[in-house]
């Protein structure tokens, strides 16, 4: 934990004496006090730690009083500081990542352009004449052999095979035409 206590040009160096002797004495209880009220969160610590010796500078006049205990004083200043700051946090809405609407958008239109190219092609394959759609789905979508295929629709194997060729051709051009349009 180091520090540089930066002084105004007004300040002499018998204050920054007082202030260097102040953080020996009070910083590292303050800064253990600080960090566990945040939960161990070193960089915030650091800041409350530097505000409050920063408020005490401006009030050396306050610290110069015989009197006066600092110590309880520093501990105040420092429980309020992190009060304010959890604060401001809570009263702020929570951060969200500049990019993470637009992932959603891009989600949903890649479901949108998926529903949409089904439609298409559900259209293409109605156009298509029962005799080609049914050797494309006993082929392609029921995934079997050109011969279970023949058999399963009672044609010779020649004839889903140029079915299935020009079902895939017709396909090609609906949707090639709808492209287009």
């Amino acid at each position: 934990m180091n520090v540089t206590v930066i002084g105004s040009a007004s300040a002499t160096s018998a204050d920054e004496r007082a202030l260097r002797a102040l953080y020996l004495e009070h910083g590292p209880a303050l800064y253990s006090y600080v960090l566990r009220m945040l939960g161990g969160d070193t960089h915030r610590t650091e800041d409350i730690l530097q505000e409050t010796l920063l408020r005490c500078w401006n009030k050396r006049a306050l610290a110069d009083n015989e009197g006066m205990a600092v110590r309880p004083w520093l501990f105040r200043v420092a429980r309020n500081l992190v009060i304010d700051a959890h604060r401001t946090r809570m009263a702020r809405p929570p951060e969200v990542s500049g990019d993470s609407w637009l992932s959603d958008m891009s989600a949903e239109v890649d479901l949108i352009e998926r529903m949409l190219s089904s439609i298409v092609v559900r259209d293409a394959l109605r156009s298509l004449t029962p005799a080609h759609r049914e050797a494309l789905q006993a082929t392609i979508f029921a995934d079997h052999t050109t011969q279970q295929a023949a058999e399963a629709l009672g044609v010779p194997q020649g004839t889903v095979k140029s079915r299935v060729y020009y079902a895939l051709r017709s396909l090609k051009a609906t949707l090639a035409d709808d492209a287009a349009a």
